[in-house]
């Protein structure tokens, strides 16, 4: 076999799962066996039913069901996740026991004296504080495992701050907390461990990780994969196309950037590769691709169900602001591969590799659950409900035809996975906590908010220029804190210390940024993160796959996602991208707009249009696309006018060479 056809092949189950474990977190676990298999089963299995039933029937007092929720997942980590990376044995450790015990103690003292504890005022006794104690100690650890060191380190340097406030510098000194305060604010309180990000977890979140779980047992995976490859296997560049098309529908069931470039990528790539598309590019397609899948409505990633509390806005205000963005992001993804394709002649896949039409048509009925959502949602629907009438429906949606019929054993194992994707999540929520807390205690956010304005205050005066300074410093910040972290820690943590830089600034600006249009800057960039160098773990996930450099693939990445990159700012400064106070023409000339303008930056970026186009061409096709994206009516004007006037001049060279091709045939005759 040769070389390019042994990078080529697709990954084995087993090369899928290495991957996997190599670059997310989450996957790095046990393979257990025998009674630990079957009590991890039984775990799990009681986590889905117990959330199950507070969804159904109603929650239980807050600290009752945050702690439960939290038991649960701790006990499932201790038992799943190893203490080391890479040591992934078949057997619990003996130590582990000893966390799982200690996991029980804690996690039962709340629910087991409530009542005393809900009257209790002042200092915490020396038993609380023992128990405040190793409850920090065993998320943090929980975290570590599940989630990744990134985001225990930083939870970690935030609880010193809370401790060593007095000897902190300049505006970052504070009263500081004792050893009692501390534990008392982190664990029991809801501002620290139990706080909103955990509220979040074990109400929204898992029902609809659950909801993505039932989809997944319907075989809905694998028809996105034909239904993407029907619709554009057969365009320029179909494989590339293909997969932009299923990473953006796989988003609706996976909360993971590395996850969905994985499961996509392990089909798309090799197809990629095989067509004709570099390595490096292949990848970063991918990886982009999926990393939209995130910002993709309806259901987007588990972090805006976070935006809900945070924000204080209705999920469905939040999906219906994510629709302009997202179809800009991808259709800016799409453009360019479509350009790369044409520069390298690259044509689409043969015909006896796409899927028949009436095949797919067949399984159709396989999207109804993600309608029922939509619909939900805009009747005003509590997330919860929906959640769980989205679970009914793809089971009974499920039932139409065999093949993807979901079967007693399917429902328990989609209850236990269900229940194995929210560990993740709940480490990483009930860790954030922590950063929350010590930020609410601290003053922290407001500080480091101010820091950041006063920085672009001391460079520029002008509203305008101050206002895209401080969100360039949110930018790099956001990502800078969104390096190796899951969306729902990544969005957490930037909106609690970057977001207050843009909302300090209302007071300096004549029109106020709406709330929305801040959380939502800093959630585009903590998710951009996954494929900006020089740590892209989704980048360098498609480069298991593709084989390709790393940091390359993670600079072509960025350079496909480069609406990820713009259209943040832009919404910032004009809030209609966001559908906020907008008519439907407004809308929709804003859109045709915007998409014109991807397409001039796509050719821009790429050097290619209808023919080859220079560097001072390219720079010229940008600054149009980034008039035709801001939405005002002069710069559509000047912006629109640039690209019709650069389109004629493609055009024309088109001819001209048609021409002169059939000048050269008819002398050759």
């Amino acid at each position: 076999m040769s070389e390019k056809a042994t990078n080529d092949k697709q990954l084995t189950p087993e090369e899928h799962e290495e991957l996997l474990k190599k670059y997310d977190a989450e996957s790095n676990t046990r393979k257990l066996t025998g009674y630990s298999a079957k009590v991890v089963f039984i775990l799990l299995l009681s986590f889905s039913l117990f959330q199950l039933y507070t969804g159904i029937f109603g929650q239980f007092t807050a600290y009752i069901q945050r702690t439960v929720h939290l038991g649960f997942a701790l006990t499932a980590i201790f038992l799943l996740f190893p203490a080391i990376k890479g040591r992934v044995k078949n057997k619990v450790a003996w130590y582990d026991y000893i966390l799982i015990l200690l996991t029980i103690i804690v996690c039962s003292y709340w629910p087991l004296n409530y009542d005393s504890l809900v009257q209790q005022i002042g200092r915490i006794s020396t038993e609380q504080l023992v128990i405040g104690s190793i409850a920090i100690l065993l998320v943090l650890e929980a975290a570590r495992r599940a989630v990744g060191i990134p985001i225990t380190i930083i939870a970690v340097v935030f609880l010193a701050y809370g401790y060593f406030g007095p000897y902190m510098p300049g505006m970052l000194a504070h009263r500081g907390l004792n050893l009692h305060q501390l534990v008392q604010s982190m664990f029991f309180t809801t501002e620290g461990i139990l706080g909103t990000p955990l509220q979040v977890s074990s109400t929204f979140i898992f029902l609809f990780l659950l909801f993505g779980a039932f989809l997944v047992q319907t075989g809905v995976g694998n028809y996105f994969n034909d239904l993407a490859i029907s619709i554009a296997g057969r365009r320029i560049g179909g494989p590339a196309k293909v997969a932009i098309f299923s990473s953006a529908l796989q988003g609706t069931i996976s909360g993971s950037s590395v996850a969905n470039t994985v499961t996509t990528g392990s089909y798309t790539i090799p197809l990629m590769k095989r067509l004709g598309y570099h390595k490096n590019f292949a990848g970063a397609v991918e990886a982009a691709a999926s990393t939209g899948g995130q910002i993709m409505p309806p259901i987007m990633g588990a972090a805006a169900f976070l935006m809900i509390e945070f924000a204080g806005v209705p999920y469905w205000d939040i999906a219906k602001a994510a629709v302009i963005p997202a179809i800009l992001y991808f259709s800016g993804i799409w453009i360019m591969t479509h350009f790369e394709a044409k520069k390298l002649g690259l044509l689409g896949l043969p015909k006896e590799e796409i899927p028949p039409k009436k095949e797919v048509l067949k399984k159709i009925h396989l999207l109804l659950p993600i309608v029922v959502i939509v619909v939900l949602l805009f009747q005003g629907m509590s997330i919860e409900r929906t959640a769980l009438y989205g679970i009914l429906s793809a089971i009974l949606v499920s039932l139409i035809r065999k093949d993807t019929r979901i079967t007693p054993s399917k429902i328990l194992f989609a209850l236990t996975s269900g229940a194995r994707t929210a560990l993740g999540v709940a480490a990483a929520t009930a860790c954030a906590g922590l950063i929350v807390g010590i930020v609410t205690k601290t003053g922290l956010g407001l500080k480091l908010g101010n820091g950041l304005v006063g920085i672009a205050s001391s460079i520029t005066s002008t509203p305008s220029l101050l206002l895209f300074l401080t969100l360039f410093f949110t930018m790099i910040t956001s990502i800078i804190l969104g390096i190796g972290s899951p969306t729902t820690a990544n969005y957490i943590i930037t909106s609690t210390i970057a977001l207050p830089a843009i909302i300090a600034l209302n007071g300096q600006l004549e029109v106020a940024i709406p709330v929305l249009a801040a959380h939502m800057f800093v959630f585009y960039f903590g998710i951009v993160a996954d494929i900006t160098p020089p740590v892209a773990l989704a980048a360098f996930a498609a480069t298991g796959i593709s084989k390709g450099d790393p940091i390359r693939t993670g600079v072509n990445a960025s350079k496909l996602a480069i609406a990820a990159f713009i259209i943040p700012y832009m919404f910032v400064f004009q809030p209609q991208l966001l559908l906020i106070d907008t008519t439907f023409l407004e809308v929709s000339w804003t859109l045709f707009t915007a998409i014109i303008g991807m397409i001039s930056i796509g050719a821009g970026l790429i050097g290619f249009w209808y023919r080859k186009i220079n560097w001072i061409e390219r720079i010229v096709t940008i600054l149009a696309g980034l008039l035709l994206i801001y939405p005002e009516s002069y710069t559509d004007t000047i912006g629109l006018i640039t690209f019709i006037v650069l389109l004629a001049f493609q055009l024309l060279h088109v001819r001209r060479n048609k021409m002169n091709t059939s000048e050269v045939k008819d002398v050759s005759l």
